[in-house]
């Protein structure tokens, strides 16, 4: 249907983000590590590990997965920018609603 696409992208937002959490938390962690704290599949958790470091909000570390360059500056906008989804969302919501 017309959402698929967006709410599949919105679950992923939630697993990279739990992911990243984890690091910020506990860093270093590695990959063994992130998924028993998450409760995801190893191979869920190695994918968001590459998104996130492709994103420069964590690097890899000998001892696991550590915050990078990037993370400050994601988490200063974090609540700014979800608070853009939730009017866009909002916005979409209203417009389905019957007149």
């Amino acid at each position: 249907m017309l959402f698929d696409q967006i709410i599949r992208e919105l679950e992923l937002a939630e697993r990279h983000l739990m992911v990243l959490r984890a690091v910020v938390e506990r860093g270093p962690i590695g990959i063994l590590k992130l998924a028993e704290e998450t409760g995801m599949p190893t191979h869920k958790v190695r994918y968001s590990l590459r998104i996130l470091e492709q994103e420069r909000l964590i690097k890899p570390s000998t001892h696991g997965a550590v915050t990078g360059d990037s993370v400050e500056e994601f988490l200063s906008s974090f609540e700014a920018d979800i608070s853009d989804v939730v009017t866009k969302a909002t916005r979409i919501r209203d417009m389905g609603k019957p007149q």
